[in-house]
């Protein structure tokens, strides 16, 4: 595989172009990313948010990053792909502004795949644990798998996280196990989605950790 891009995540320095949609207090310790809420949960999706790379990235590629939960409830996504519904930019000045409420993620004027996983904010959610993949714009669900991640009472210092996006099929696999996979042909759910950003998503009152992100060309 071709490292076209590593971030360790450890520092202000290194998320210093960054960009944050919504409130959020974005700190770190032991050289890891830590991630909360800045508003009461009891806003709802206002105190949510959204932690975009700065980079855009090609079509078939594999991202990788290591994530630790470290309190509950809440959930945390990624998104990749992502893009103004025109082919914008996503940054595009055109585009409707976004502040971390879902609705505008997932029905406003991007279009994305994104990746729900430690999802433990809803009662249903925290019964039953599930991976999630959906397609935007429409909010498609299209593959779910179990989410093999304990409660953070029982969690692993680390866990290894990789997506691999790759001539229209979508993996999922945490610490080398497959979670899910999808085939995206382009015709139920709209055209395959390119190339694009990736950013990290949280929903209050949940705080995660992350570090070493990598992403890699998915060459044959």
């Amino acid at each position: 595989m071709k490292l076209i891009y590593e971030n360790k995540l450890s520092c202000a320095a290194d998320v210093k172009d960054f960009v944050l949609e919504g409130s959020a207090d974005i700190y770190f310790e032991n050289g890891k990313m830590c991630m909360k809420n800045a508003l009461s949960p009891e806003l709802g999706q206002k105190s949510n948010f959204v932690f975009w790379c700065d980079r855009d990235f090609p079509e078939d590629i594999i991202i990788e990053w290591k994530f630790r939960p470290i309190e509950e409830p809440g959930l945390a996504i990624m998104f990749f792909a992502a893009k103004g519904c025109g082919g914008e930019d996503l940054f595009d000045p055109s585009l409707a502004p976004r502040d971390g409420r879902y609705e505008l993620y997932h029905s406003g004027d991007i279009n994305a795949y994104h990746i729900s996983y430690f999802r433990r904010k809803w009662e249903e959610e925290r019964g039953f644990h599930t991976c999630n993949l959906r397609k935007s714009k429409g909010f498609y669900l299209v593959a779910q798998g179990a989410d093999p991640i304990p409660d953070c009472a029982d969690a692993f210092e680390e866990y290894d996280m990789r997506i691999i996006k790759k001539k229209g099929k979508i993996a999922f696999v945490i610490n080398d196990l497959p979670v899910f996979s999808w085939f995206d042909d382009g015709k139920e759910y709209g055209a395959v989605l390119g190339g694009g950003k990736i950013g990290f998503r949280q929903m209050a009152p949940m705080i995660g950790e992350y570090w070493d992100l990598k992403v890699y060309l998915a060459e044959e």
